[in-house]
């Protein structure tokens, strides 16, 4: 049996498509190794939304090159690094055996089969397909559960609409499609059977799900009829969904939270950044009042709601003063969490093209003013919930201690405790004794 080692960088959707893949890679009767050195094959899932994820992906073919050269080895790269760079890629790196784009990925155990048959299928040796195929959000459905998983990622949507400055998104991943419903809730259903208590829905703009596609029903948008369906699915405790746009919070999916009693009260909601003038720049469709008002309605339906966020930070033209901005919203929002990066310019984008770009010091000397803002609001969330008793999905062993078991409460933050392996898939009530800026420490109930 041929063993397949897969690396995954970038988002949760890349890790929802190198689970696919494992899954139809085993159906094909390839073995899925966690070890390099025992591999035939090694593909690394990529991703282009940033420079520096794409040099750790560079990093790594180059490293594999050399391994190559050692043995009888295939190196495949798939996602979004292979869709933005195709033949490219392999001029830079001839050792790639194939280079497969984000619409093709349900391809790959086929193109590996051919391979070992001795099909000629490239005279020139290297496969590049990076071409658009119609429906390929309906053909990245198998699934590789780990033993005792209890939450899962369920892609509902490909692509985006939003064509954002800075963002490779809609060039990487295509105009946005979605799946059916039912097909959606056929998927949760086997998750369901197997264990899963707990599904994210995962969609480059998440609740853009069917719009202009599927209809509205009594003033709901598809997407909260989506949640609405889930909802009444028994097995499925709690409901997650990532990443939404702020434009698609409209009275409906706001009225969701409070309502059913499966939808965490936990959002990430994408800032990018608290200055009208960059956000503008950004083509990002809403100010930060529009932003403020959002909050303030979520946490009139949910007091204690949590919100996480993305910012970017020396975005072209930014000054001191959007930077500022910047700093004093993120204070008086108070996140829970955020992602924060540096900006960094992207081909075929038009911000990459814009004057004032800013020098790398300076947006290192902000991305670390934003992170100490950042632990100083995260630590005083967590600190606040000491002596409170936590419902807590519990989700597998921690990496350290021996007895050590965690999970999460609805809000997503991370729990903690002593524990047994009987306890995962099991919600349980856990007694909050420390915390530090990432995580509960906590005991479970007698």
């Amino acid at each position: 049996m041929k063993q397949v080692f897969i690396k995954t960088y970038g988002c949760q959707m890349n890790e929802r498509d190198t689970e696919a893949i494992r899954g139809l890679l085993k159906s094909h009767g390839y073995g899925i190794t966690d070890e390099v050195h025992n591999a035939d094959v090694i593909l690394l899932n990529t991703c282009s939304i940033r420079e520096q994820a794409e040099m750790k992906a560079i990093g790594k073919l180059t490293s594999l090159f050399q391994q190559k050269k050692r043995r009888d080895l295939l190196l495949g790269v798939f996602g979004c690094m292979a869709q933005h760079h195709g033949i490219e890629l392999q001029k830079r790196i001839p050792a790639i055996d194939f280079i497969i784009g984000t619409e093709k990925l349900h391809h790959i155990a086929d193109y590996l089969d051919r391979h070992f048959a001795n099909t000629a299928v490239n005279p020139k040796g290297t496969i590049v397909d990076v071409t658009a195929e119609q429906d390929s959000q309906n053909k990245i459905s198998t699934r590789d559960l780990k033993p005792g998983q209890v939450s899962a990622f369920v892609s509902i949507m490909q692509g985006c609409n939003m064509h954002c400055s800075y963002c490779i998104v809609p060039t990487t991943r295509g105009q946005e499609r979605y799946r059916p419903m039912k097909d959606i809730l056929d998927e949760i259903q086997y998750l369901i059977i197997h264990g899963v208590k707990e599904v994210t829905l995962l969609g480059q703009i998440v609740n853009h799900y069917g719009q202009g596609t599927f209809p509205m029903v009594d003033g709901k948008s598809p997407f909260v009829q989506l949640l609405e369906a889930i909802q009444g699915l028994d097995g499925i405790e709690r409901i997650r969904f990532m990443s939404p746009h702020p434009v698609g919070f409209r009275h409906d999916l706001i009225g969701c939270f409070g309502r059913l009693s499966k939808l965490c009260p936990h959002i990430h909601l994408p800032l990018q950044s608290a200055s009208d003038h960059i956000l503008k720049a950004m083509k990002r469709p809403y100010s930060c009042d529009i932003f403020r008002q959002i909050v303030q309605r979520l946490r009139e339906r949910v007091p204690d709601m949590a919100f996480s966020t993305d910012i970017i930070v020396g975005f072209p033209g930014e000054t001191e003063e959007d930077f500022d901005k910047t700093v004093a919203f993120f204070d008086e929002i108070a996140f829970d969490m955020a992602f924060i990066f540096k900006y960094s310019p992207r081909s075929h984008t038009l911000a990459a093209f814009m004057e004032e770009q800013i020098a790398e010091s300076k947006k290192e000397e902000r991305q670390q003013v934003l992170l100490k803002t950042l632990e100083r609001h995260s630590y005083e969330h967590n600190r606040k919930l000491i002596g409170t008793t936590q419902q807590v999905l519990v989700e597998g062993k921690a990496h350290r201690g021996e007895s050590k078991f965690f999970g999460r409460n609805a809000h997503f933050r991370k729990v903690i405790f002593d524990g047994h392996p009987e306890l995962i898939g099991q919600t349980v009530g856990i007694i909050i004794e420390r915390a530090s800026t990432t995580a509960l420490l906590g005991k479970v109930l007698p």
